[in-house]
């Protein structure tokens, strides 16, 4: 992969990641930090200046421990250079400014597969954040999503164990205010800036592309997991994806139950699926193990998407059923396989 978008989301992956089998639930898609870009070479001005004067350009230059007021209102001391940081469920952000966690998040079945390039071999810890599995870890800096995860006496038992900086719902379901946010905490402003810049370039012509390969086309983007299907939100996760950033219409169906729903992927009858008119679908396919039966009813035969052999299918370990940076990117490099030939 709070607010009140996505912590239901959290819940419902959690929930379903588990019940279904193995799932595993955001290179040059990585960000690159931006702190090392000064290191140029010193002019014949700088080359020249004394020894205390260069100590003193160093450590103005040099980190410092800041205190920053979280969403909650907490003023929270921020180490100046945190070395072991847990962020459960923030772990997208993290990569994008070359930041490796002290532990991540995971659920019963799984870690969140398509960042295992950059965590493969990192600790996980439970998506629910026990306190003794958090000091377990001896963290040096703690930074949470949304207000439930630090909600009651939570947050007082967190801030024991280490400094803890609450991102808040409204930033938090936001994924690039969560990272411009997060870059800021952790002084990388620059990287998160960068990576921000470069994605939505990515998005621009990964647009135009398609635009010019498929003209005007409504999509959707399914879920299938133990025999239910679920249709992500029009605004949110992979639907500002494919909608917002990519340009595909929005079916009716897809705009009737985006807003009756209030979690990143809202369950979709199949009253509902006869009605989805839609030119393409991307199929999240979490059955797949278990013969995805479900995708042999008549119901989801006669949509148009299928009928057309215009469903192009992603397995569980892929990135659609999450968000940030990372994870929209390769969402991004799918359907430009899929739809761009």
């Amino acid at each position: 992969m709070l607010s009140n978008y996505k912590k239901k989301t959290a819940l419902l992956l959690s929930g379903l990641l588990v019940m279904s089998v193995g799932l595993a639930a955001c290179g040059s898609n990585d960000a690159k930090d931006e702190a090392g870009a000064a290191s140029v070479a010193p002019s014949t001005q700088a080359a020249t200046a004394t020894p205390q004067a260069s100590a003193s350009a160093a450590a103005t230059q040099a980190p410092a421990e800041k205190t920053m007021k979280d969403a909650l209102g907490n003023d929270v001391k921020i180490p100046a250079n945190p070395q072991r940081i847990i962020a459960s469920y923030l772990e997208d952000h993290l990569v994008a400014l070359g930041i490796k966690p002290v532990a991540q998040w995971t659920v019963a079945n799984g870690t969140q597969a398509y960042l295992q390039d950059s965590l493969n071999g990192i600790p996980t810890i439970p998506y629910d954040l026990p306190f003794e599995a958090v000091t377990s870890f001896n963290p040096d800096l703690l930074i949470v999503g949304g207000n439930s995860v630090v909600a009651g006496d939570k947050y007082a038992q967190y801030a024991k164990i280490a400094p803890t900086y609450t991102l808040g719902d409204e930033i938090n379901g936001d994924w690039r205010k969560a990272l411009l946010k997060i870059g800021e905490v952790l002084n990388k402003s620059e990287a998160a800036q960068k990576a921000l810049d470069g994605y939505d370039l990515k998005a621009k012509e990964a647009k135009a592309k398609i635009q010019q390969a498929a003209g005007a086309k409504s999509a959707a983007a399914i879920w299938l997991v133990q025999k239910n299907f679920f249709v992500v939100s029009d605004t949110l996760s992979s639907g500002a994806v494919i909608y917002k950033d990519l340009g595909f219409t929005v079916p009716d169906a897809v705009k009737e139950i985006s807003a009756a729903g209030k979690a990143n992927w809202n369950p979709i009858s199949m009253e509902k699926l006869a009605q989805l008119n839609a030119d393409y679908i991307f199929l999240i396919n979490s059955d797949k193990e278990a013969g995805s039966e479900a995708l042999k009813d008549p119901v989801w035969q006669a949509i148009p998407a299928v009928k057309n052999g215009q469903v192009f299918e992603f397995d569980r370990n892929g990135s659609w059923l999450y968000s940030g940076v990372i994870a929209n990117q390769k969402m991004i490099d799918d359907v430009l396989k899929s739809i761009v030939k």
